[in-house]
């Protein structure tokens, strides 16, 4: 048999490994941890912890601006009233109910 005809054995075994090493870069390139899928999850993530901590700043200004209204340097005495009769459950005279 002339070496010339012959298959060449080790061109094979090379594109083979050389396509397996392909497509495992290329499946870990999309689906691994540090894929573009995982990138595309943590940036929906990180839009979402936006929003919560933009409701919580919200949150907390208004929390700051009724202490601040409570407080000894401003007073309103409306806020004062409020608070007073929602604990301890009284309403005024001029005041309905509805529940």
């Amino acid at each position: 048999m002339n070496r010339q005809n012959r298959p060449a054995f080790g061109t094979f075994v090379f594109f083979t490994l050389a396509l397996g090493l392909a497509t495992y870069f290329t499946f870990a390139a999309v689906q691994g941890d540090f894929g573009l899928f995982r990138r595309a999850e943590i940036s929906a993530d990180a839009q979402v912890l936006r929003s919560q901590l933009a409701e919580l700043e919200a949150e907390v200004a208004r929390m700051e601006n009724l202490t601040l209204r409570l407080s000894d340097d401003y007073l309103d005495l409306d806020l004062l009233d409020e608070q007073a009769r929602r604990v301890l459950g009284r309403i005024r005279a001029d005041e309905i109910v509805i529940r």
